[in-house]
């Protein structure tokens, strides 16, 4: 079987000889938690100087077989994306603002020095394995299914450069909730001792390292009893920045929202662009401007500030109900879901689900 897409691109479907059967497969999705279930299938491409993109297909999930001195264990050449695909009320299949994530896998590739892979492609790709694996979505309140497109230097050598080979992949995974305990809110930590990212380097890119440096962070919050790090500007060690893996809002007394700028140290959300977007439609008043730790103490100390959120794609727009650190540890408003927050979450995910007008054009119905 050949599906073939738009642009003349074409994805042959290599069916998996023994698929998850449906009595065990409904099993897995009545809880998949995020990131432990995977379909059976995996969308894959190629990249070399001589070929450019070749070998696209679909095929049966499997391990990667990998020379030891292939590039990306050394040198790190890795980018990703994550988007989902959600079911509709009448049964159909949806896919939310993937362009943009095509758009920003091209500029993590750029900022790597990888092969850029063209949009066209990562749509195909991503319809491809859906239309594979559309039974895997799971029915369940919130459940979606995660895409993951990555790209790996896949080249055997071990001089010091950009790759000459690439190795493109799409998995995916049935998810639930991202926040285990179904908490109405989460706490965070502020890491003192590590940053992020700094000026120059690849914060603004969807890179494993950026991650990777997190952890470190991550792991002390969790030791504290906290759900997710929160990291300030490397320079003045002052200015918010973003969580681990999302981006946060502030939300104050007179309705207005704001969001610490892209200045090449944050990555450049999707969902984040998206709550800018909808709130500017509502008439709320938007800042994109620093805003620093103690002001974020003092004003939830003052009610100046009433609500505070993270947002992404995994975690869609998630309340922040506590800060803590070493010397800090204050409550915004009730210490739940604000307001607004929990109003343009609603509006987001109806729009994702295609339960209310999507005036901006941002879903795309797939199947």
């Amino acid at each position: 079987m050949t599906l073939t897409l738009d642009d003349n691109t074409t994805f042959p479907l290599e069916r998996h000889a023994s698929p998850v059967d449906a009595t065990t497969r409904a099993g897995m999705l009545e809880n998949p938690g995020f990131g432990r279930v995977f379909t059976d299938h995996m969308a894959v491409a190629r990249w070399n100087a001589e070929k450019g993109w070749h070998d696209m297909a679909v095929q049966p999930r499997a391990p990667l077989q990998m020379d030891p001195a292939c590039a990306v264990l050394h040198y790190a050449q890795e980018i990703f994306e994550g988007l989902k695909a959600y079911r509709t009320d009448d049964g159909g299949v949806t896919l939310f603002r993937a362009d943009a994530n095509a758009r920003r896998f091209r500029e993590s590739a750029r900022r790597m020095a990888m092969a850029e892979l063209p949009e066209d492609l990562f749509l195909a790709s991503i319809d491809a394995l859906v239309a594979a694996d559309r039974e895997w979505i799971p029915a369940i309140e919130g459940g979606s299914l995660y895409l993951r497109p990555f790209m790996i230097a896949s080249e055997v050598f071990l001089g010091v450069k950009p790759s000459a080979e690439y190795l493109y992949m799409v998995i995916a995974s049935p998810a639930g909730a991202y926040f285990k305990g179904g908490a109405p809110s989460i706490t965070v930590w502020v890491s003192e001792d590590y940053t992020r990212a700094a000026p120059g380097g690849t914060g603004a890119a969807k890179c494993g390292g950026n991650y990777a440096a997190s952890l470190q962070a991550q792991a002390e919050a969790i030791r504290e009893g906290c759900d997710q790090v929160v990291f300030l500007d490397a320079v003045e060690r002052a200015q918010v920045e973003e969580l681990g893996g999302m981006n946060t809002f502030f939300v104050f007394e007179d309705g207005s929202i704001q969001t610490p700028p892209l200045t090449g140290t944050i990555l450049p959300g999707i969902t984040r662009e998206s709550i800018l977007t909808l709130a500017r439609d509502a008439g709320v008043t938007v800042r994109e401007a620093p805003y620093t730790i103690d002001a974020w103490e003092a004003d939830a100390a003052s009610g100046h500030l009433r609500e505070s959120f993270a947002c992404g794609t995994a975690a869609v727009v998630t309340p922040i109900g506590r800060v803590r650190g070493r010397t800090r540890d204050f409550r915004i408003g009730n210490g739940g879901p604000g307001e607004l927050t929990s109003r343009l979450r609603e509006q987001l995910v109806a729009i994702q689900k295609q339960q209310a007008p999507d005036p901006h054009g941002w879903v795309r119905r797939i199947l």
